[in-house]
């Protein structure tokens, strides 16, 4: 487990022209199951489909057609809850949640208000200052996604596409513990990098896979320290909630937007109304959607035509013993196990993808000297080029052979970075490289000092500058690798300047 020495953030501060203000804020994440079928139907849940390809008859709603569980739903379900360390819940049940859109076929949506699959688990969210925050959560439940209305592709007409209906998501609720937009946006990647390494949720924000419902709300310094202490929720400021919201950036964004808008709103002797608005990241407010509903709006209630949901423990004691190495403790292990700084771990375990390329280029090497060469050459590049590790032309084995023959002094440091540009741009096996190209370092000290011996009796004035000051011995150093085409061992070369000027 993750040893952590953190301290608490600060929670963020607004000044106000009366007050100062904190931020509250609690998060509900929809993230969809990544699962070949929907939770109550066969149909496909593949992306990008063409319009109501992917639609089975209990998805359109049509009479008589009755939903039956996808199992390997639930246990997506499962797995995502003890990853997040929360109580599995061997009974649930679901409900209807009623409310009319014209992409809601039903007229309701299958969902768990009362009896959900996961009960109260955590994520740690770190921030980049060395701070922690534990991040409540208060449920998990799984539930039906709706269809998309497609508003913009005629000036009188609006299309509905069902594909997505159905799909199963899961609802991860959190508890207010959240304080600022950058904890907000820390806590999102937390759990999408979880969830990643879970294999429950592609986390694809762009594609809507993974995405918040943001509840802020403002109080006074001290207010929060009092819920804290009561869970009285009246000590804290009404909350409005963002909905729909599917990019980091925004989520900072809309926090900051809607915080000033609701502190003009209190010191200017209003109150805040409690309800449902959406972001404008064009105009950079955010806009009344509608008022915000309580659960007795929706009319919910058992679902007739699903049992309630029992598991064993055996089952899910099964899927725990399977789970993966999650982002902590892959992080603590490769600090422990490779001798990597905090940084270098964090970035190298922010991908489940970036994790084990750069553990299979670390096996059985110089761990830091493999960190290195994956987060400074590899990574810079691919960023540079707009790529991902998944695009990456330089297999984990070619980067591990580049490092093997820099490890056997067979190349440079200089002539590794030619090394790696070949790989890149060509491809090709790098000791191949190295021998046919003839890259490899000049190890013979005998040439080198022959090298040298030339340099020195060609510039005596450089060499009587050195010798007062041996801060110029890098001129002769720079010499002698420009006269044996970089590939001169560095280490033999500065032993030997230094022998030759220093007597």
């Amino acid at each position: 487990m993750l040893d952590l020495t953190y301290e608490m953030p600060k929670p963020k501060t607004i000044a106000g022209a009366k007050h100062d203000w904190e931020l509250v804020i609690g998060m509900e994440v929809h993230a969809q199951v990544s699962s070949n079928a929907k939770l109550f139907s066969g149909a496909s849940t593949q992306f990008g489909a063409e319009p109501n390809s992917n639609v089975a008859f209990v998805d359109a709603a049509m009479p008589g057609m009755l939903p039956v569980i996808n199992e390997y739903c639930v246990e997506q379900a499962v797995r995502t809850g003890l990853g997040l360390k929360a109580d599995i819940n061997l009974k649930s049940a679901f409900d209807r949640k009623n409310y009319f859109y014209p992409d809601l076929p039903q007229g309701y949506q299958i969902s768990q208000l009362y009896h959900p699959i996961v009960g109260e688990g955590e994520v740690l969210v770190e921030m980049g200052d060395g701070t922690a925050r534990m991040v409540r959560i208060e449920r998990i439940h799984m539930e039906q996604d709706a269809g998309k209305s497609i508003h913009d592709m005629d000036p009188h007409m609006s299309f509905v596409d069902l594909n997505r209906t159905g799909v199963c998501l899961m609802e991860i609720v959190s508890r207010p513990d959240i304080r600022g937009p950058e904890e907000a946006a820390a806590y999102i990647a937390k759990l999408r990098q979880i969830l990643r390494y879970l294999g429950t949720c592609d986390g694809n924000m762009q594609n809507g896979n993974l995405r918040a419902d943001v509840n802020v709300s403002i109080c006074l310094p001290g207010a929060y320290e009092k819920y804290q202490a009561t869970q009285d929720f009246s000590h804290l400021g009404t909350r409005c909630e963002i909905k729909n919201m599917n990019s980091m950036r925004f989520i900072q964004q809309a926090i900051e937007v809607e915080a000033r808008r609701q502190i003009a709103i209190v010191e200017g002797g209003g109150g805040v109304d409690q309800e449902t608005r959406l972001y404008d990241p064009d105009k950079g407010e955010t806009r009344s959607m509608r008022s915000k509903e309580e659960a007795h709006d929706y009319r919910y209630f058992p679902d007739p035509d699903l049992l309630p949901l029992e598991i064993e423990q055996a089952w899910v004691d099964d899927i725990a013993a399977k789970l993966p190495e999650l982002p902590d403790d892959k992080k603590a292990r490769f600090i422990s196990e490779f001798g990597l700084t905090d940084y270098d771990a964090s970035v190298l375990t922010a991908e489940v993808e970036s994790a084990a390329y750069f553990e299979e280029v670390a096996k059985g090497r110089n761990g830091k000297l493999a960190a290195n060469w994956v987060i400074n050459e590899l990574f810079g590049r691919l960023k540079k080029e707009d790529h991902d590790i998944t695009d990456s032309p330089v297999s984990p084995a070619q980067l591990g052979g580049i490092i093997d023959l820099i490890a056997s002094d067979a190349i440079s440091g200089k002539i590794a970075k030619d090394l790696f540009e070949i790989v890149y741009t060509e491809g090709g096996d790098p000791a191949q490289i190295v021998e046919d190209r003839g890259m490899k370092q000049v190890t013979d000290t005998g040439a080198i000092e022959s090298a040298l011996d030339e340099i020195i009796a060609a510039n005596p004035a450089q060499v009587e500058k050195a010798k007062v000051n041996p801060k110029l011995a890098g001129w002769f150093v720079g010499q002698v690798m420009k006269a044996t085409g970089g590939k001169a061992n560095p280490k033999a070369v500065n032993e030997l300047v230094a022998k030759k000027l220093g007597g």
